[in-house]
């Protein structure tokens, strides 16, 4: 036996837990407050996996593995297949090779785990930043709507995000030596990612908060005695009585703008505002889809049927400088047809699915993990109702980073759970 190579395997693995811990870190941390904040951290997770050939390392992918990494090369494949019809060249293909360059990511996070610490601090730093920072935005500098380094809307969603992963690292903390620092630290990152995104006046990230309620509720409700399920229904009724009550935040002045826009719309006043330009998009796409269902446009051929459209009236003219619909599964669907459709189903759904089966587990780490790998695709398909999210470097960065780092960190959870169980 070679007792040299047992003293140095601890210190190894600990060398390289503590690298993808500091990496997942920055990934919770900086991603909506530093010019593309969202790729250091996942910069670095993928020099990690490009180290692993020349580790000893043992990583095995089962069959739920196989299925996460499915449904990413699946929608890479559909997505590369559109940029080689659409004659787009490299520029088409730069966003799904990225599904493809995390599935090494997450080798490398099942072989070498985050600490858990360090997953939720980083969220709940991020979370307490981007409120910061979407405050002094807004009410210091008087800006409209905060937008960090990025567009209004992604620093929305990514805000509203960070501060629903704080939420379901609440199972975690309460189990923790010391939880009540770490319930402090997790409410307000929470708190923060909700202001973020309130203070950018981002709507669609608003939209699905009862869904991301009921995830949280099917998760931990159940347990809760009725005073706290009351005493918390109170807070969250209240919270929103507030949040639309207080004039700086510029929510009352969203919601009413939104019924503004569709009064307008429909009494053909204006067709190119907010939600009226939207409308729009979903019209034009709506005719694209029925001309080509099966494959689709293309984002060249998108663009130029749009202007047809316009050009013949069916569209408002004003809506064709946008380069996709608007909504996630519209455009999907326009530009790749139902395969593409059915690639972005299976994107969100499949990872939901596989995450809810431990969403009432035992053990309070790996519920929380499987709670926030819940609530990715579910924010995300709220997202997605209002922006095509997937268009941008930001989205897709955040959606299969995250996908990956909790996955890995999900099964690596179970597998010590049954190592320990045998």
């Amino acid at each position: 036996m070679d007792l040299s190579s047992l003293s140095s395997a601890p210190s190894h693995f600990s060398l390289m837990r503590g690298y993808t811990s500091f990496a997942v870190l920055l990934l919770g941390a900086i991603a909506p407050i530093v010019p593309s904040g969202y790729s250091v951290g996942a910069g670095l997770l993928l020099l990690g996996a490009f180290a692993l050939p020349f580790i000893r390392t043992n990583v095995r992918f089962d069959r739920q593995d196989w299925w996460v990494i499915g449904v990413l090369a699946f929608y890479a494949l559909v997505g590369l297949f559109e940029a080689w019809s659409d004659e787009q060249g490299f520029r088409g293909a730069d966003k799904p090779l990225r599904f493809i360059l995390v599935v090494p990511v997450l080798a490398l996070i099942l072989a070498y785990p985050p600490r858990l610490g360090w997953l939720w601090s980083g969220l709940a730093v991020g979370g307490v930043a981007v409120g910061s920072w979407g405050a002094w935005q807004k009410l210091l500098i008087g800006v409209e709507r905060a937008g960090g380094y990025t567009h209004v809307i992604q620093f929305g969603n990514i805000s509203m995000l960070t501060g629903i992963l704080c939420l379901a690292g609440m199972g975690w903390a309460i189990v923790q030596p010391n939880r009540k620092q770490w319930l402090l630290l997790l409410t307000l990152g929470a708190l923060g990612g909700v202001l973020g995104s309130l203070f950018s006046g981002s709507r669609g990230g608003w939209v699905g908060l009862p869904f991301v309620l009921w995830v949280l509720y099917r998760a931990y409700g159940y347990e809760l005695a009725t005073h706290w399920k009351i005493g918390a229904l109170t807070i969250v009724l209240l919270g929103a009585l507030c949040v639309y009550a207080v004039p700086q935040l510029g929510v009352q002045q969203r919601v009413h703008q939104a019924f503004e826009d569709i009064e307008r719309y429909v009494s053909g006043e204006s067709r190119t505002s907010s939600v009226g330009a939207r409308f729009e998009m979903w019209k034009g796409a709506s005719h694209l889809i029925i001309e080509k269902p099966l494959l689709g446009w293309g984002s060249n051929g998108y663009q130029h049927g749009m202007q047809a459209l316009a050009g013949v009236g069916v569209i408002d003219p004003g809506v064709v400088q946008y380069e996709h619909a608007h909504n996630e599964f519209v455009d999907a669907t326009a530009k790749r047809g139902v395969l593409g459709l059915a690639a972005l189903l299976l994107l969100y759904l499949v990872p939901l699915r596989l995450f809810m089966r431990q969403l009432n587990a035992p053990n309070l780490e790996l519920r929380s993990l499987a709670v926030g790998g819940a609530l990715l695709p579910v924010a995300y398909i709220d997202f997605g109702l209002s922006q095509a999210f997937l268009t941008h470097n930001s989205g897709v960065m955040i959606y299969t980073f995250w996908l990956v780092v909790l996955w890995g960190s999900y099964r690596a959870c179970q597998r010590k759970l049954e190592n320990q169980a045998i």
